[in-house]
């Protein structure tokens, strides 16, 4: 088997799908692209046995065949070569393949194709195609949130609900939640998966910035993206997530509005002398003031900040770890938020104060309880 591609372009689509592929000990084929060629066309899979990429490029060949390359060895290659036509010639009984580039020439062994994994299918799906850009911005408004919690594997993945009046994803890890929903798009059914965090690392990477549709093919166990020439299939988590409508608060009569960038630089400098366990931060409202406090009794250190703001409600004193507050500000758009709180030990929700009609963000942080309110 012979084939001959150009260099950038391959490294292109092999740094594509190569987040799938997995350094297994048990499965060292894992290690390994899948190359197949079938009448001029190379498709190159890269699997973990849970999350599968696909992609295909057009190449210089007048046989069929198949091969597993080592993926490390052949992306270094590529990454240092320049931008040439590069030709493989491969063994067919012993898979050793020659790479021929220029005045280079390097060779490695390859393993048989036919050991590779097959990629899955979704047999019998459903479907539903959405936009890559609400796709990418409903990803990096909600992967941030995912919990890292093995024990509750329901968590460690994105929940999204499908429906004919919108589609909403939620992730959660107990003390965050965010709430990210589309009126702009819809299903014909409904529906509720669970997509793994790594599976949607994948997607946030690969997914074009012009805005093409994604096509989503979906059944009870996997769920199978498709845009461009890049496929992605992965196996859903089969877990009955939590009940998250349960836990947004809906009587918040405290409502502070703030300037977004600079709340976030407060509580960049803030957090900086709070304890760094806890990352303890204290907002004392009174009034139109604002108060931002942080202390490490440890080590005497100790910050406070004043922020002017916007608020109606009675005075009240909150506290939150810093950490989470930053996430969440770095992950929300627009000029100025909208925090709404009902009382010191309940959760407060953060979202923009002014959004597009098409979507609602809805952030929740649970409090840290402060070792003296004011009375």
């Amino acid at each position: 088997m012979r084939f001959i591609v150009s260099t950038s372009t391959l490294l292109k689509q092999l740094q594509a799908v190569n987040g799938a592929s997995s350094s297994s000990t048990v499965l060292p084929i894992l290690e390994n692209f899948l190359f197949e060629i079938k009448d001029g066309l190379l498709t190159v899979s890269a699997t973990d046995l849970q999350t599968s990429m696909t992609t295909s490029l057009a190449v210089e060949s007048k046989e069929d065949g198949k091969v597993a390359i080592p993926s490390k060895i052949l992306l270094e290659t590529l990454k240092t070569l320049p931008d040439q036509p590069i030709s493989f010639s491969v063994d067919d009984k012993t898979f050793a393949i020659e790479i021929n580039a220029g005045d280079g020439k390097y060779k490695l062994s390859g393993e048989n194709g036919e050991d590779f994994p097959k990629i899955p299918v979704v047999e019998n799906p459903s479907s539903v195609a959405m936009p890559a850009s609400v796709l990418a911005e409903a990803i990096n408004k909600t992967l941030f949130a995912v919990s890292s919690d093995e024990l509750r594997p329901a968590m460690t993945g994105v929940y999204c609900q499908l429906s004919p009046q919108h589609i909403t994803f939620v992730a959660t890890d107990a003390h965050k939640l965010v709430r990210y929903r589309r009126l702009d798009t819809k299903s014909e059914s409904a529906a509720n998966l669970i997509l793994p965090k790594k599976a949607l690392t994948l997607l946030k990477a690969s997914l074009p910035s012009d805005d093409v549709s994604v096509a989503i093919e979906y059944n009870s166990t996997s769920a199978f993206f498709r845009f461009g020439n890049i496929n992605l299939i992965c196996r859903l988590i089969d877990e009955r997530y939590p009940d998250y409508e349960a836990v947004i608060p809906t009587n918040n009569p405290n409502k502070l509005i703030l300037d977004r960038a600079l709340f976030l630089n407060c509580l960049r400098r803030v957090v900086i002398f709070a304890n760094k366990t806890t990352h303890q931060v204290r907002l004392k409202i009174t009034g139109s003031e604002l108060n931002i406090s942080s202390e490490d009794v440890d080590f005497s250190n100790e910050a406070h900040e004043r922020l002017t703001c916007q608020y109606e409600g009675e005075d009240m004193e909150i506290g939150f770890n810093a950490k989470f507050l930053i996430e969440m500000l770095n992950n929300l758009s627009g000029e100025e938020v909208l925090l709404e709180m009902s009382s010191p030990n309940r959760a407060g929700l953060l979202m923009p104060q002014t959004h597009d009609d098409a979507e609602d963000v809805l952030m929740l942080v649970m409090p840290v309880m402060l070792n003296n309110y004011a009375q």
